[in-house]
């Protein structure tokens, strides 16, 4: 037993000794389907968010000809620049503007609709269940069979103490006040 465990244990640090070797950076994908690249998570990157709305970078980072030569323009006095060029120059910096980011989305109508959608298969498993799973619900549980257990159970005296029996006027005939 002790020589199982032992050559598992030797196996397994094998693996992990060649999986070291790896670079942090790039690992291979799983089944050997080519190399999948991991993200730097600690380089600062670009978030549309209500409660940051000024991201550490800018929306895009590799500027074309045109977009290159506006920013070159950007330096100089704004009043030379036109309405469009101004929000092109914004546009370059943030994907949406603040009020764009507060305006109200329709996702709720979705959330709810697929609660209600959840809510009702539900329901029809319920009702299946009910209909043709449980078996019927016993005589035992009649109005007419605890009436009757009742009062067997006062004829009988039981719990005479503290029980139903306790709260039973024999002589009367009747329930103690």
């Amino acid at each position: 037993m002790s020589k199982l465990s032992l050559l598992r244990v030797g196996s397994l640090l094998a693996r992990r000794g060649t999986a070291a070797g790896v670079r942090g950076s790039v690992r291979t994908a799983s089944h050997g389907h080519g190399v999948a690249k991991q993200a730097d998570m600690s380089l600062p990157m670009y978030w549309d968010r209500r409660d940051t709305p000024l991201p550490d970078v800018p929306y895009q980072r590799e500027l074309s000809g045109p977009q290159e030569s506006l920013k070159l323009k950007e330096r100089g006095s704004w009043k030379e620049l036109t309405r469009e060029e101004q929000i092109a120059l914004y546009r370059m910096m943030f994907k949406q503007s603040y009020a764009e980011m507060k305006k109200p989305s329709n996702e709720w109508k979705t959330v709810v609709g697929g609660v209600f959608i959840f809510i009702g298969i539900t329901s029809l498993v319920v009702w299946w269940q009910r209909v043709f799973v449980y078996p019927p619900r016993p005589h035992t549980l009649t109005d007419e069979w605890k009436a009757t257990q009742a009062k067997r159970m006062i004829d009988m005296r039981v719990n005479p103490v503290e029980g139903l029996s306790a709260k039973w006027d024999y002589e009367r005939k009747e329930w103690k006040k």
